[in-house]
């Protein structure tokens, strides 16, 4: 999975879907006040990029070193003390995290003052099925109970939630997973009305939790 986050690292850095949209801005407002923060899973490094805008100190983490984090590290596996960060951020890769429960269990314990998640919301079994389809590292969406169960496993209290709706441009967010021809066709198929003209509309969530 490492080496195939690596090959698709620009085209994460140049995706207009990741570079912006509300549910960025909402993470944002969420991290007003505080100084330093862990951009968990970094990708692309958008959340890095906005967090250190506003005067924030980040480190960035991601298990695929050709995204350039500051740290090579899984979610499930954060190498750094109790406590280290105010804050402590992941946005849209959680549904790639082999083990979610643990890496909340992992960001709740870096964090001094709160875990900050957007993901994709789970849209049903035919969403799941397109999203697999598309891209084999995806592991499953979840929905707004199971992530407030996530949290109070990890000792976390869901403070506030989000909801979005995200439209996102379909061919290139194939073309980003090397999605085409049959398999292409059939994710199409399995998203039926959530293609809206060129674009796939997704529901995403963004959960603000703090120390319970």
């Amino acid at each position: 999975m490492t080496d195939v986050w690596s090959d698709r690292a620009e085209m994460y850095r140049m995706s207009e879907a990741h570079r912006d949209g509300p549910d960025l801005d909402v993470l944002v407002e969420w991290a007003t006040g505080t100084r330093t923060a862990l951009d968990v899973a970094t990708g692309g490094g958008h959340v890095a990029r906005r967090l250190r805008e506003t005067g924030l100190e980040v480190v960035t983490c991601d298990p695929a070193p050709g995204m350039k984090p500051d740290v090579v590290c899984r979610a499930e596996d954060l190498p750094f003390a109790d406590g280290s960060f105010d804050l402590v951020v992941t946005r849209v890769a959680a549904h790639h995290y082999d083990d979610v429960a643990k890496a909340v269990v992992e960001m709740a314990r870096v964090a001094a003052d709160g875990v900050l998640i957007v993901d994709n919301c789970f849209m049903g079994e035919d969403v799941e099925a397109a999203e697999t389809l598309r891209d084999p590292s995806h592991v499953r969406n979840y929905s707004e109970v199971e992530w407030r169960s996530f949290a109070e496993l990890a000792g976390l209290e869901v403070e506030e939630v989000q909801f979005f709706e995200k439209p996102i441009e379909f061919q290139p967010w194939l073309d980003r997973c090397g999605c085409s021809d049959d398999d292409a066709t059939r994710v199409r198929e399995l998203l039926g009305d959530r293609i809206v003209g060129e674009h796939v509309v997704l529901d995403r969530i963004a959960l603000k939790a703090v120390p319970a």
